[in-house]
């Protein structure tokens, strides 16, 4: 599993995760997880989000999807994310390419 950081009780980010790292992210004590990654961004190198969601529903994780483009954030995005994890219960974990796009919507978020 990628490292991750934890920006307080509540909420954390990683890099990309893989279905693999599902069963750590559990065992981590995660409840939730947001996936800020657009599907097509990697040309399909990764599991998109109905695959991620899938496996994560499977093991009783709770999951959303608030893709987002680098460099884009903006109140609708906010807006967006803000409305999806204020559904989802903690912790929470957000995922994107490194973990920047996560973070920023989070901080910006509140």
């Amino acid at each position: 599993m990628k490292p991750l950081t934890h920006l307080d009780h509540h909420f954390s980010t990683s890099p990309q995760i893989s279905l693999e790292d599902l069963a750590h992210i559990k065992a981590a004590g995660f409840h939730s997880i947001v996936c800020n990654r657009p599907d097509e961004e990697d040309g399909g190198v990764h599991p998109d989000h109905r695959q991620m969601e899938a496996e994560a529903t499977r093991m009783g994780l709770a999951f959303a999807y608030v893709p987002v483009t680098p460099g884009r954030i903006g109140p609708v995005e906010i807006k967006d994310f803000r409305s999806a994890i204020a559904g989802l219960p903690g912790p929470i974990l957000g995922y994107c390419r490194l973990g920047i796009r996560s973070r920023i919507l989070y901080e910006r978020s509140r």
